[in-house]
């Protein structure tokens, strides 16, 4: 019996951006019984059906963006006689559905880190359940990912999760209902270690793939303190405390690692923690920042974001301490109006964003958005390929409308179109050529362009277009950029780089290398 674990997706580049971790810690959570797990990324490229054969058993991980092709393999892969086990975000709302839909023999809810194996071992008793509750497991009890069964030179950017969890309440975000608003932080040591053995492997660029690298905002504290609720500062302190630990760690990592994350808005007036990132080599992070005003921010309960002038001056902050963001914007809210676009776009230029991205309004099971939506579409009779819209991810990408919320003031083209306009000024080459002037040589200002385009291709028209020309074209100019982009973000592999301890003086590449 071989176990099989599947990432699915319906457009496969050859290369991809980042590792996605969740398929090597389910391989680290395989017992050793059952030997290695064969991997599948589709994003790579297709599971090769014949590569499955009868009583082998099939893991899927899915969220809601590629739970249909999941659910086509499942399908596939039960007609040939596998035993089907599905996981991730989306399984974990829907179960049922996994099971009908996906020819699932078991779904893993939650956390699949100790759930999985325990599916695997009652298979092969002959008991396997419908439903296994991994629950939110505690971090100690997270796994290290099995890099030693990374494919070779196919990632540009590896990843590494420092904390599950987020305790912000964001209208249009699951993982605070999923992963939970308590933030559960792994201990500096095996995270640490895991980034070594990455480094050791040639990633230079890592990802620390957080839900909120920036758990506690010095809001939370001033809050907890004016509450004079001791237990709560104890608390905070302390998760405080170790995120200073485990970016004073990363500092003592040779000088040319590159790591990038998540964080709020809140983080742009913590000078302290904005320093620490900057020593700590993070050089980017992701910022949702969803609208530049403040009646957008209300419409996604994100009050505590910035808006206007000031969202500039925050922005700014980050470029301040050598941080690049990219500016995570969303269009569609209630509040917006035509000219809200053009108003982001000048924003976004005005500000300093070295990325970004527009994403159109889409409520996702999960979310508070969601539960609104479904509510009011409950009477609603529409129909597409057999599917009401609150099962949007079940109709066929072709006939998947771009816009599922109607909106006051415009059309659902109307807000398409503009999306795409804005997402075309803001790559336009003039436009990153401009921004590429943040990178000091000619050729690091050529790989900038390079990045620009590649990333533009692979999450704009692909999810935006509906000329299925365009999508083409698109998903083309993905796969010839991808290649040459890795080969700018690959590295020398340092087979003896050490861990830093915590004490230890920043030090350069050489440093870790034992003599």
């Amino acid at each position: 019996m071989q176990i099989h674990i599947v990432n699915p997706s319906h457009v496969s580049f050859g290369i991809g951006v980042i590792t996605p971790r969740w398929l090597y810690v389910i391989a680290a959570a395989t017992p050793q019984e059952y030997g290695d797990p064969q991997i599948t990324d589709e994003t790579l490229q297709p599971l090769p059906l014949e590569s499955v054969k009868a009583g082998d058993v099939v893991g899927i991980g899915i969220h809601t963006g590629n739970a249909l092709r999941g659910y086509e393999l499942g399908r596939q892969l039960r007609a040939r006689g596998a035993q089907v086990i599905f996981g991730g975000i989306h399984a974990s709302l829907y179960p049922q559905e996994a099971r009908d839909l996906g020819g699932g023999h078991a779904v893993v809810r939650g956390d699949g880190d100790l759930a999985w194996p325990q599916a695997l071992r009652d298979h092969t008793a002959g008991r396997l359940m419908p439903l296994y509750e991994g629950g939110r497991i505690e971090a100690t009890r997270f796994l290290p990912a099995r890099w030693d069964l990374l494919p070779a030179a196919r990632y540009m950017w590896a990843s590494v999760q420092t904390v599950r969890g987020c305790p912000k309440h964001c209208s249009f975000c699951s993982v605070w209902r999923t992963d939970g608003q308590r933030p559960r932080q792994r201990d500096v040591t095996p995270v640490v270690e895991e980034i070594v053995e990455l480094r050791r492997r040639g990633f230079r660029f890592i990802a620390l793939a957080d839900d909120n690298f920036y758990p506690v905002s010095l809001e939370d504290l001033r809050l907890a303190y004016r509450q004079n609720d001791a237990q709560r500062i104890s608390e905070l302190e302390t998760i405080r405390a170790e995120r200073f630990d485990l970016m004073a760690r990363l500092a003592q990592l040779p000088a040319d690692t590159v790591f990038f994350t998540q964080i709020t808005m809140e983080a742009a007036n913590d000078t302290e923690f904005l320093e620490a990132m900057r020593r700590a080599h993070i050089k980017g992070a992701l910022v949702g920042i969803e609208s530049v005003t403040p009646e957008g921010l209300k419409d996604v309960y994100k009050g505590f974001n910035s808006s206007g002038e000031d969202l500039v001056r925050c922005l700014r902050a980050f470029r301040a301490h050598d941080l690049h963001v990219l500016g995570s914007f969303i269009f569609g809210l209630p509040s917006d109006r035509a000219q809200t676009f053009a108003a982001t776009l000048d924003l976004a230029k005005r500000a300093g964003v070295t990325f970004a991205q527009f994403l159109m309004l889409t409520p996702f099971p999960g979310t508070v958005d969601f539960n609104h939506w479904e509510q009011k579409m409950k009477d609603d009779p529409t129909r597409i390929a057999g599917f009401p819209l609150t099962r949007h991810w079940l109709i066929p990408q072709a006939l998947r409308p771009k816009v599922y919320v109607p909106h006051p003031a415009m059309s659902a083209d109307e807000i398409r179109a503009r999306t795409q306009e804005i997402w075309d000024r803001f790559y336009s080459f003039q436009a990153i050529w401009k921004r590429s002037a943040c990178v000091r040589s000619l050729r690091g200002r050529m790989a900038f362009v390079l990045i620009s385009k590649l990333y533009r291709q692979m999450y704009a028209n692909t999810g935006i277009a509906t000329d299925s020309a365009r999508l083409q074209s698109s998903a083309r100019w993905a796969t010839y950029l991808a290649r040459p982009c890795l080969r700018l973000f690959r590295a020398k592999p340092l087979p003896f780089l050490n861990a830093p301890a915590a004490s230890t003086p920043a030090l350069t590449s050489d440093s870790f290398v034992q003599n």
